[in-house]
């Protein structure tokens, strides 16, 4: 099959693949809501049914250390042939307020080209890339392939390591794809080649042993809630950089992005100031960042006028290429103990840990990768950082150093990943699945680059 009869193979298996997408949206499979365990399981079983029919002849739900059940489907490489392990993700993110969805989160939902619902993106598209591929290759697969749909990535990974060490026989590939990051632009393929890393953190501020009027003792008696927000303003100086000691900060190509454009594509208000100093991509892609994520204290409405006694807030740091994730915890951690106003007792419960990754462009599957994007998308690709964490891409290098990685992108700058109204761009994920079915060719080539 040449590449052109690939490409109409891969155009005439999306209706199927649009369905089969549409399925596993539906699904709720939510890794953070311990409700939501039946839901996840549901969504690695459709997975695995899914990657059945397309013709794996082996496949697994697999788990390790009670994680999340992840899938994983192989058919061996034919002889000389290397093998691919093309990785996704089923579980997904929460909703937030259901007020700020336009439509159900889990009824996909197309308007004006673009896929609406969670995890229509963020990465249950991965899923359906690797759906696209393996329908348009069929029996004739050139290369081993090897899927890994993991069911925990949205909450750290935090069997990761367990699970590499226990199926690491069954893992094992060439070359590794990690469909599970963002294009330039949804006209402009991307190679990522650089994550930041992440960190998260919970910490408690008390102050007194139980709530009291506020009349009575307002003034002189500090309350929690405050006294956490004074803490949190502290990790950040006047212009908005991360003020904790000891981090990296990198350097990253400028691009061409601008501040109009970042402002659309983050949805930023008019009139509201951009953060942090160096250039935009430095601040995406190089630099530290801390995000409060969550606070549990009384709502408004539930609010009385009493002293509150204790407040918590969790925090989200990513750590720049280069820099040690478990070390920028650490002072993360030491800072918000160090900080404390007016002598409040502080208590920090380190989370997750993701290292960040950057990867030398170059070798040769990242060539064919190139070559594949360009004759997908009718443009050259460009090389990327992403100021996300892929926890599984530095634990799977570390272990199998020699196999090459590719990150890809399902997403563009509006897909809202995370967030309300999440979408996938429809005619970008077109191209997308070509490109990584014209991987697979290229892969299997007798040429430097695969071809």
């Amino acid at each position: 099959m040449n590449a052109d009869q690939l490409a109409a193979a891969v155009r005439q298996a999306l209706p199927s693949v649009r369905a089969d997408l549409e399925r596993l949206v539906r699904i709720p499979s939510v890794s953070a809501d311990p409700a939501s365990a039946p839901q996840v399981q549901a969504s690695a079983e459709e997975t695995a049914a899914l990657l059945r029919q397309a013709g794996l002849p082996s496949v697994e739900i697999l788990s390790a250390d009670g994680g999340q059940p992840a899938v994983v489907g192989h058919q061996p490489a034919p002889p000389g042939a290397p093998t691919v392990l093309l990785y996704a993700h089923h579980d997904v993110q929460p909703t937030g307020a259901r007020a700020d969805w336009d439509t159900d989160p889990f009824v996909p939902t197309e308007r004006n080209g673009r896929l609406f619902g969670r995890g229509s993106a963020d990465d249950k598209a991965g899923i359906a890339v690797h759906l696209a591929t393996l329908r348009a290759h069929g029996d004739r697969l050139p290369v081993g392939v090897t899927v890994l749909v993991e069911g925990e990535e949205e909450i750290g990974s935090p069997t990761l390591a367990p699970f590499l060490a226990k199926y690491q026989d069954k893992l094992q590939a060439d070359v590794v794809v990690f469909a599970d990051a963002v294009n330039w632009t949804a006209d402009t393929p991307s190679l990522t080649t650089s994550l930041r890393g992440g960190a998260s953190v919970t910490v408690e501020v008390r102050t007194l042993h139980h709530g009291v009027h506020s009349g009575m003792f307002g003034g002189p008696a500090p309350d929690a809630l405050t006294a956490l927000c004074r803490l949190l303003a502290t990790l950040h100086d006047e212009r908005g950089d991360v003020a904790v000691p000891g981090l990296v900060r990198g350097t990253a190509d400028p691009m061409d992005m601008t501040e109009e454009r970042f402002r659309a594509d983050a949805g930023v208000l008019d009139g509201v100031q951009l953060t942090g100093t160096g250039g935009l991509t430095e601040r995406l892609w190089a630099h530290p960042s801390i995000t409060v994520t969550g606070i549990d204290a009384p709502s408004v409405a539930q609010s009385a006028n009493v002293l509150v006694p204790s407040a918590r807030a969790r925090l989200s740091m990513r750590i720049a290429p280069g820099d040690d994730a478990a070390k920028a915890q650490a002072a993360l951690v030491s800072y918000l103990e160090m900080h404390a106003p007016w002598g409040v007792q502080v208590t920090v419960e380190p989370g997750f840990t993701a290292a960040p990754y950057a990867a030398p462009p170059g070798g040769p599957a990242y060539r064919a990768m190139h070559a594949a994007l360009a004759e997908a998308w009718g443009t050259p690709a460009v090389d990327i950082g992403v100021g996300g964490s892929i926890p599984f891409v530095t634990a799977y290098g570390d272990i199998f150093p020699d196999a090459e990685i590719l990150i890809t992108g399902v997403e563009d700058p509006d897909a809202r990943a995370h967030g309300a109204n999440e979408s996938l761009h429809l005619a970008m994920f077109e191209r997308v699945c070509v490109a990584e079915a014209l991987l697979l060719h290229r892969l299997a080539g007798p040429g430097p680059n695969g071809s």
